[in-house]
């Protein structure tokens, strides 16, 4: 803590996040609040319009794309994460989001951090629609986004506790072994919450498991593209 030349101690802020974190907090929890506040059958017509579903592109396959043309099923690979079920889902994401975002928005800066926050929605969305082909269970949450911002911080962190050679700016490589450790912690987690249908209900899935494996993934193998340390170094990959 500095102190000015009055004695008093300077005021810090209450959170010590980039704003690009607090932006997209803030945006997720607004998102949220005005889709359950409208009134009628709106909140669930939004999810139904801006969810992922993975039904929606296997019926637009087999019989032509839906009124709203292709356009209408692409936009929610990305909408997916702004919709969330209820107020603990959106909380849990919104908190998530503030422990690893910051991490790797500092690293990156606002342009990349945005770019490799949709990335990793995107990836997850793919994979989860993938393995899900035809499934009518609406998935919503950042989620998927998050665990791939969770995977770069790994990777910075690590990189920063055990960086040798190129120093405390390098990445932890892919196949280190605290990165090995924790994709393997986290990959029996999501295994043991898709097998016991963790945050899964009849209509609407709120833990998607293998979309934060989509993410998570992503985040992970993606980062050195994004990171401007390891493409100065002609190493963009750094795996």
């Amino acid at each position: 803590m500095s102190f000015p030349e009055n004695g008093r101690p300077a005021r810090e802020p209450f959170l010590n996040a980039p704003a690009v974190v607090l932006w997209l907090i803030g945006i997720i929890l607004l998102a949220h609040f005005t889709r359950v506040v409208l009134p009628g059958d709106w909140p669930d017509r939004l999810i139904f319009d801006y969810a992922l579903i993975p039904a929606r592109f296997a019926e637009g396959l087999e019989a032509g794309w839906p009124p709203g043309g292709l356009f209408a099923l692409l936009i929610t690979l990305l909408t997916y994460i702004f919709l969330h079920g209820d107020i603990t889902h959106v909380v849990v994401n919104s908190l998530w989001l503030l422990a690893f975002g910051p991490i790797v928005a500092r690293r990156l800066g606002l342009t990349r951090f945005l770019a490799y926050f949709f990335l990793c929605g995107l990836a997850a969305a793919l994979l989860h629609l993938a393995v899900y082909w035809g499934s009518p269970a609406a998935v919503v949450g950042a989620s998927g986004s998050v665990s791939g911002l969770m995977g770069g911080a790994m990777r910075i962190v690590y990189g920063r506790l055990h960086g040798e050679g190129e120093g405390r700016d390098a990445l932890a490589t892919i196949f280190s072994k605290p990165i090995l450790a924790f994709t393997a912690i986290w990959m029996v987690a999501n295994a043991v919450s898709g097998i016991f249908r963790i945050g899964v209900s009849d209509d609407l899935t709120l833990v998607a498991w293998v979309a934060h494996l989509g993410g998570y993934f992503a985040g992970l193998l993606t980062l050195g593209m994004f990171d401007p340390f390891s493409v100065a170094r002609g190493r963009p990959h750094s795996a």
